[in-house]
């Protein structure tokens, strides 16, 4: 199909549609659930949450929305800057977690929620500003982002992988896995240019594999569940790559890149 008009491309359609294709499916609440004391030994140490951070504009910000908000390392750290804190989840395993860390570290103005992308929001909270941090892995994202702006008091940021995949390609060819990749960052973008909003764009960082997973055992279950399984031919090869990874190579800084699109709340769209 040839466009004359950029504003002619319906680029949620095509978000759409690469989404049904993708190889990479999208986990269900009790997936969530039983990850949920594994995420919570070594998420809140890691560089994503600074770099998240960093690039958050709270001036004026007294209450935030934080939408797929896991065990809460953002929620967290955010919590004593502000006045009032919603996190939503749709994994009551993750929101357990969450206010256990709460307790331990005397937060108390936490509200946990357990709502999914796919509920009615009518009766969740406005706040100032509306998060959602590597929690977009939705069906219909113009559907998700009109939901994140209308619960904005005033902006909005979110995050995304960069590059379509949650395996890097280094990793495929120890495989010899082909995959469909899910659709990127710059979809996102798109979309919300074509609802008249112009945001803007950061990366940062997360740790890889090599970095996060210090044991081979650990390593093959964290590929596994990203790719929904493993044969044990898969296994085979990936436990050899693993064994074969010299130590300057286990030992060198890994990271993935993720693109932080924030803006500021549009009225009209």
């Amino acid at each position: 199909m040839i466009y004359e008009k950029f504003e002619d491309i319906d680029f949620n359609e095509l978000y759409v549609k690469q989404k049904e294709k993708t190889s990479f499916k999208a986990k269900n609440s009790d997936d969530w659930d039983k990850k949920a004391d594994s995420m919570n030994q070594r998420v809140h140490k890691s560089i994503y949450n600074e770099e998240f951070l960093n690039i958050l504009n709270l001036d004026g910000i007294e209450t935030l929305l934080d939408v797929g908000c896991g065990v809460g390392n953002l929620s967290l750290k955010l919590a004593p800057k502000l006045s009032q804190v919603y996190s939503l989840d749709y994994s009551k395993g993750m929101l357990e977690v969450l206010r256990k860390n709460a307790t331990e570290q005397n937060i108390t103005n936490i509200k946990t929620i357990n709502s999914s992308w796919y509920d009615s929001w009518e009766n969740i909270p406005n706040a100032d500003l509306v998060i959602a941090s590597r929690s977009m892995e939705v069906k219909d994202m113009k559907e998700a982002l009109t939901k994140l702006n209308d619960k904005a008091n005033k902006r909005v940021a979110i995050s995304y992988k960069v590059g379509g995949s949650f395996v890097s390609q280094e990793i495929l060819d120890v495989l010899k896995r082909e995959i469909i990749k899910k659709p990127d960052y710059i979809y996102v973008l798109n979309i919300l240019y074509s609802m008249g909003i112009n945001a803007s764009v950061n990366f940062v960082r997360s740790e890889g594999r090599n970095t996060i997973y210090t044991s081979k055992e650990k390593f093959i279950q964290s590929v596994s569940w990203s790719i929904d399984g493993l044969s044990d031919d898969e296994v085979s090869r990936l436990s050899e790559y693993y064994e074969g990874l010299d130590i300057d190579k286990k030992n060198e800084a890994d990271f993935v890149y993720w693109a932080v699109i924030s803006w500021e709340k549009c009225i009209k769209y």
